[in-house]
């Protein structure tokens, strides 16, 4: 995104984390959003913001790491910023799969893809993964799976998936929904 805050970028005339926070705010009453600059424009959206413990930018599962370390409640759902054509339906699915599967992780996958960034990690697992993080890991696709993950399967072309992760999907998202509407 050329050095900009992915999740502050505008989409449909509001910034993208503005549209993971309207749609996850049904199911909690505790939102983390994990960041590591630009705390006081994130601020607006979330009960607590975290920031990685190092300083190296060590992927997303620093952030994850970060939201379990104060998660109040059995379940971390973790959203990607870039994706905010995601819908209640999709995470109502999410939490009804982990209610059959207790204590197990979930990931989306689409297709043959695993799309670790859209997952239920319970709170049991806090310890297990402050241990992979010590040992080196950091691959949230890894550390899931390595602990029993369940897989709720998507379309391959499911378009709530979408990650608009540069300025051209990003425009074209915009204009494709102007153009449906």
């Amino acid at each position: 995104m050329g050095g900009a805050d992915k999740g502050l970028l505008e989409f449909r005339g509001q910034p993208l984390i503005a549209w993971l926070a309207q749609l996850a705010r049904p199911f909690t009453d505790r939102l983390i959003i994990s960041c590591n600059r630009n705390q006081q424009a994130y601020a607006h959206w979330g009960d607590q913001l975290v920031s990685d413990e190092v300083p190296d930018f060590s992927g997303p599962l620093a952030g994850i790491r970060a939201g379990m370390a104060v998660l109040q409640h059995d379940w971390l759902l973790v959203l990607p910023c870039d994706a905010p054509l995601l819908d209640a339906a999709l995470l109502q699915q999410m939490l009804a799969l982990v209610q059959q599967h207790p204590g197990r992780p979930l990931l989306l996958r689409r297709g043959r893809q695993w799309e670790p960034l859209f997952c239920l990690i319970p709170r049991s697992l806090a310890g297990a993964l402050e241990l992979a993080w010590q040992a080196g890991e950091r691959s949230p696709r890894r550390f899931l799976l390595a602990h029993d993950a369940i897989a709720l399967d998507c379309a391959e072309e499911d378009p709530r998936l979408a990650n608009l992760n540069t300025p051209e999907l990003l425009a074209a998202a915009g204009m494709q929904s102007a153009v449906a509407q």
